[in-house]
């Protein structure tokens, strides 16, 4: 599939994929800033700022001028916040764009931040986190982080802390997006039934002159770890959810093709490994999934999955075996083959509507200033081998590199320490 690529003078990135045959169009304002570019003080203001950019802008003084004009239009739209990034979307009928273009680059340049709406979203936030802390298979994934990355800007919740929302103020807000919402820190992706010529006519009129402005970058995440670690949250739960995770390599890393196989290998669909001896062999859960987790300056690769509380024992050893299979004994041809397939297919499943081609365009051009398409990946997948699969196992699984997250009915942590070997 064919992208067109600009960039403004001011820094703004502009990438628009024609769809001719797709009846839709996505317009997607992406900003390079997330909980990883916080303060301790302001952890959460990402997220919130989000949320905020909703409530008015100096066209559209209130929240329900915005979300009523946009259901008026059939449109999809929403807004989400990661550690790296912050995105805001609408999706509608192509004969649309020029509205949806129009709410969305308002939202994204003048947002008023009421201060009346902001005390109120403060309990919608609070809510929000307790809604996540209420959902174990969600949660355990932020105690990984926690364990993994500790007090620094990648081992803090992306949501924040309950106290630093209730803390915040309108101020804030103004400051943080002043020193990240900047045009040189923003791409602006377009996808479905448009042309590069339409995409642009709009963009000059309304980001042409946008001021520059200077962007505030983030710190480099510090790694070190000599010894399995534990992190158990008690919970009263009918099942136990856990994570157990290896330290492993950036977005850049050469090695990112193999890992996605190794992965498909372990929880790739259900006939891979994990699920066949889990839920098939064992009967002890519903759900496990195995993958690599990257990030500009660091990444992770996680086995998680919810089990039978009385079973956690078996479960691990189960696991840490299938992990130890792949450092011993090479993966056959037959077995290589059809993870390959099932992931190269999975990838274009996920690609076939305008909203998942601008966030496969967009995520890409955003943090690692390239974009591959879609038969270029599948090449990359295509290529890996028997052999590379089982040396990045033995350079990834190791005793010293373990660690597991875990919410359920349990206190001690010396307990699961003590099973932490492959």
């Amino acid at each position: 599939m064919k992208f067109s690529k600009k960039v403004l003078r001011n820094g703004l990135k502009i990438v628009v994929v024609p769809m001719k045959d797709n009846p839709t169009v996505t317009v997607l304002v992406l900003v390079e800033t997330g909980s990883k570019y916080e303060t301790k003080k302001v952890n959460g203001i990402s997220h919130f700022l989000e949320h905020m950019c909703f409530k008015g802008t100096v066209k559209r003084p209130k929240a329900i001028d915005i979300s009523k004009e946009l259901d008026a239009l059939g449109s999809q739209y929403n807004a989400f916040t990661a550690q790296e990034y912050t995105g805001y979307y609408a999706k509608s009928d192509a004969r649309h764009f020029n509205q949806i273009f129009d709410v969305v680059s308002d939202i994204y340049l003048n947002s008023t931040f009421p201060e009346a709406e902001m005390q109120k979203e403060k309990g919608v936030i609070i809510e929000e986190i307790n809604m996540y802390e209420d959902m174990p298979q969600r949660h355990v994934q932020d105690l990984m982080m926690k364990l993994l990355y500790g007090d620094q800007p990648a081992g803090w919740n992306i949501a924040g802390e309950k106290k630093n929302i209730l803390n915040m103020k309108r101020d804030d807000f103004v400051k943080y997006k002043k020193e990240h919402y900047v045009p040189k820190a923003t791409l602006l992706v377009v996808a479905g039934k448009v042309t590069p010529k339409q995409v642009l006519k709009q963009v000059h009129e309304v980001f042409g002159k946008a001021e520059s402005g200077k962007k505030t970058g983030k710190i480099k995440v510090k790694e070190k770890q000599t010894k399995p670690k534990v992190l158990v949250k008690f919970k009263k739960t009918d099942q136990t959810h856990f994570v157990l995770g290896v330290r492993t390599y950036d977005l850049f890393n050469k090695n990112n093709a193999v890992l996605s196989v190794l992965g498909g290998v372990l929880g790739g669909g259900m006939s891979s490994r994990l699920f066949q001896k889990l839920r098939e062999e064992m009967g002890v859960g519903y759900y496990v999934r195995a993958y690599n987790d990257a990030y500009t300056d660091h990444g992770f690769f996680q086995i998680s999955a919810g089990v039978d509380n009385k079973r956690i024992d078996e479960v691990m050893e189960a696991v840490l075996e299938e992990c130890r299979k792949l450092k011993n004994i090479k993966v056959d041809a037959e077995e290589l083959n059809k993870v390959k397939e099932c992931l190269i297919g999975n990838m274009k499943l996920t690609l076939e509507s305008s909203d998942d081609i601008a966030n496969f365009y967009g995520g890409q051009e955003l943090l690692k200033k390239e974009i591959k398409s879609a038969e270029e990946k599948a090449l990359e997948i295509r290529k890996v081998t028997a052999n590379q699969i089982q040396a990045l196992a033995k350079n990834i699984f190791k005793d010293k590199g373990l660690n597991l997250a875990l919410i359920g009915p349990f206190k001690k942590e010396a307990k699961f320490i003590k099973k932490l070997k492959f």
